[in-house]
């Protein structure tokens, strides 16, 4: 895809979503790779992250990117049928629960759609806090639809290159649901200060150190153990994509038999273009069993890859649900007090 962007800037950004070096001065080491300097490096990190107006970032948060299963959280996505008069009032009270990260309005009868996020010490559970939710937004329709499988994950855009959408990548492979570690506070201390947003400094870690009251040593030495864990998949950039000129996401969905799914979802996971490909739960009124996540510079070039996975597979019976308003993107931050306050205020809603 081709992308009006600097070289420098695409490739740093291309650096910045893949892995930050985990080493005291990871700008420094950056910038070796870039053939920069570790000056010139923070400083276009800076203008990426936070430009003066009327730019508009493009880096929404450099942090630890955790396996919220993996940490023991119990996770779905959430599809809910509300009336049109009422999406902005019902988007607006299920954003108040610290568990829901990204909430967006689709084009479908089920308009509404958000993921949801349970601690594993949670006194209401998934279910008990759909259920709330559920009633709180007057949806006339909540589906929970949980990942059954994971065939892909990982939101990484290639900004230097100019190639086919429909491009694959045959090095990705399926991941297995991960199994809950047991964590001790001072790995969860830990987790808490590798979330929150790094630094723009030459030693961006010295400070987290301190605030963890360990050495800077011992924070990065435990931060590759988060990884080589699985715990971590990865440190790095998470992008505003629409500023970075990948415009337009689609959500696929698809009919899947049974026997065909686990064919399917190895060679959807495979175009380069699609970042998630799960399988999830259905429901009568909602057939579709594997989802794709496409991102493209228009509409049309999700199309395009659409169709490609469809002839490739011979599976026809798909839809694309694209949004159009975004009430909420962020990333859930773990092991802190807002969903227990929150279920402390809400918890006596249960029917």
């Amino acid at each position: 895809m081709s992308l009006t962007m600097p070289l420098l800037d695409a490739d740093l950004l291309n650096l910045l979503q893949t892995q930050i070096p985990l080493v005291p001065r990871p700008f420094a080491a950056m910038a070796e790779q870039l053939g920069a300097t570790e000056a010139e490096v923070l400083a276009r990190v800076r203008q990426l992250r936070a430009p003066a107006p009327p730019a508009r970032p493009i880096i929404r948060q450099i942090s630890a990117i955790f396996d919220s299963g993996a940490l023991g959280y119990r996770t779905a996505l959430v599809a809910a049928k509300i009336p049109d008069d009422r999406l902005d009032a019902a988007a607006a009270i299920i954003n108040q629960h610290a568990g829901v990260s990204h909430n967006y309005r689709r084009n479908h009868a089920f308009n509404l759609w958000y993921t949801l996020a349970v601690p594993p010490h949670s006194t209401l559970g998934l279910e008990k806090t759909l259920d709330i939710l559920h009633r709180q937004s007057g949806s006339l329709s909540t589906r929970m639809l949980p990942t059954l499988r994971l065939f892909k994950i990982g939101v990484k855009f290639d900004l230097s290159s100019e190639g086919d959408v429909t491009a694959r990548n045959t090095a990705t492979g399926i991941r297995e649901k991960p199994v809950a570690a047991e964590l001790t506070e001072q790995e969860r201390a830990m987790i808490r200060v590798l979330q929150q947003d790094l630094p723009l400094v030459e030693e961006p870690f010295a400070a987290w150190a301190a605030q963890a009251g360990f050495s800077v040593e011992t924070l990065l030495a435990r931060a590759q153990e988060f990884l080589d864990r699985k715990l971590m998949r990865r440190f790095s950039a998470v992008l505003k994509h629409r500023e970075a000129g990948i415009s337009a996401n689609a959500m696929g969905v698809w009919e899947v038999p049974p026997e065909k799914q686990e064919s399917f979802g190895t060679v959807a996971a495979s175009f380069s273009a699609v970042s998630h490909c799960y399988l999830r739960s259905t429901w009568p009124d909602w057939p579709y069993s594997i989802f794709t996540m496409v991102h493209a510079p228009t509409r049309e070039q999700c199309e395009t890859v659409l169709a490609a996975i469809s002839k490739e597979t011979g599976i026809t019976r798909y839809g694309s649900l694209y949004s159009s308003t975004e009430y909420k993107k962020v990333r859930v931050k773990y092991f802190t007090p807002d969903i227990d306050e929150w279920e402390a205020r809400n918890g006596t809603q249960i029917s």
